[in-house]
């Protein structure tokens, strides 16, 4: 009868161990951590296996004779799942979290050779992921948050491809020069294109500066422009009216909601702008970030 409890035990633990697997399966859905096809099938297989394990325990409970040795085998088994499950979960966030950090020092130094842009990026992800935790719940539930702070980061990478002349005019674009300017979403799409798991996101990057109305870069509207771009569009838009630039100082925070106010709509999407007005002054303050100066 004691071996058949521990023996149940254990396969309740290994029930734990499948529902938290799932759950990571989950989670492995970002730029960083979906893999390779070859990936997603392992995965599949190791699924398969735990519930198979599973079968197993509940067999030998229910109508087998176990032995004592037997029954600590299936126990500890189950308890050495476990323990794998949490060190590799625990290792993939480590590896996410230092990914991000890594990217985050990368894009403010490339951000860094252009005055109107030093911090700019960083300042932009951090606004998204804050915006992103004010959001329904519907619609967290729409996008991977490690995937949209990726996209949020790199959403002006393509400014790389842009002449400096043209990055730190003081003065007005000429209609060449923004011919140019505009293409740096589509720069920035080939610059991740070797980034085979960064395929999900190219399109939130690509059409970052869309309009509701029709009237962006390319010429995508209301419903046809990803939803994290047009959450990243506000904070982009935020950031870009409350930091310093070389041609205009940078603007109040009440100035700033009553543009994307006045925006909403045509610009940008009136139900996300509702939204984004509700997150106090102080937390937006929080985002901005330390410049980088040589």
């Amino acid at each position: 009868m004691a071996k058949n409890v521990i023996i149940l035990l254990g396969a309740l633990l290994m029930v734990s161990n499948i529902v938290r697997y799932i759950l990571f399966l989950r989670t492995t859905r970002d730029v960083l951590s979906s893999g390779s096809r070859r990936d997603k099938i392992w995965k599949i297989v190791a699924l398969v296996l735990l519930i198979f394990f599973l079968i197993g325990y509940v067999t030998i409970a229910l109508f087998g004779n176990a032995d004592t040795m037997m029954t600590m085998i299936l126990f500890f088994g189950s308890v050495f799942v476990s323990i794998v499950l949490t060190l590799m979960f625990n290792l993939l966030e480590t590896a996410k979290s230092r990914s991000i950090e890594i990217a985050d020092v990368l894009i403010g130094v490339i951000d860094a050779r252009d005055p109107n842009l030093n911090g700019h990026s960083r300042h932009v992800r951090a606004i998204t992921m804050l915006f992103y935790s004010y959001l329904p719940g519907w619609v967290k539930s729409e996008i991977n948050p490690v995937s949209l702070e990726y996209a949020a980061l790199m959403h002006d990478v393509g400014k790389l491809g842009v002449p400096e002349a043209i990055l730190n005019k003081p003065s007005s674009l000429t209609e060449e020069e923004w011919k140019v300017m505009r293409d740096h979403p589509k720069l920035g799409v080939k610059i991740m294109e070797p980034l085979e798991t960064f395929k999900n996101i190219q399109n939130w990057i690509l059409y970052h500066h869309e309009r509701m109305d029709g009237k962006g870069y390319y010429g995508i509207e209301n419903e046809n422009i990803p939803l994290a771009a047009k959450i990243i569009a506000i904070a982009d838009t935020y950031s870009a009216i409350t930091m310093k630039r070389s041609y205009k100082n940078k603007r109040s925070h009440e100035e700033a909601i009553r543009i994307l106010c006045e925006v909403a709509g045509t610009q940008l999407d009136e139900n996300l702008v509702e939204v984004f007005i509700t997150i106090p002054k102080e937390e937006l303050d929080k985002c901005m970030p330390e410049q980088i100066n040589y």
